[in-house]
């Protein structure tokens, strides 16, 4: 099953897709929130490119494991993403993934400035590794 996942922020949003086995996640790209949101020709080549069964999409949840106002406003975006788009939308906690994905872009000796478009698609392939991993087993 190939899967998408979109890390969602105010302003970008960041790609990655699993493999057609549904085995290995992979940084696709980073697109402006507004040509998501608006099923832009960027977009929709990503979903023609890709063909997912499924859109995975990170929740900020609290380190308490709550979801406050910015995991409630990410997921109304992404139901509306979902319905645009007409795939299934399951949801993963992205607690610290960002974090994981800036360290894991340092240890490529990129800088604050050069790693900026690169770490929500690292994030997203980051969380839907994980998401993989709990369904393949």
């Amino acid at each position: 099953m190939r899967a998408l996942a979109l890390d969602i922020g105010e302003v970008r949003i960041g790609i990655a897709a699993s493999d057609v086995t549904g085995t290995v996640a992979s940084p696709v790209a980073v697109l402006p929130a507004q040509e998501v949101l608006s099923n832009a020709r960027t977009w929709r080549r990503v979903l023609d490119d890709y063909e997912p069964e499924v859109l995975v999409c990170g929740l900020p949840e609290t380190m308490a494991g709550d979801r406050g106002p910015q995991a409630q406003n990410v997921q109304h975006v992404a139901e509306r993403i979902a319905a645009s788009c007409g795939i299934p939308l399951e949801f993963v906690d992205e607690r610290l993934s960002s974090v994981e994905a800036k360290r894991i872009l340092r240890a490529q000796g990129l800088n604050e400035r050069r790693m900026r478009g690169k770490v929500d698609m690292v994030a997203a392939s980051l969380f839907l590794q994980t998401w993989l991993d709990c369904h393949n087993n």
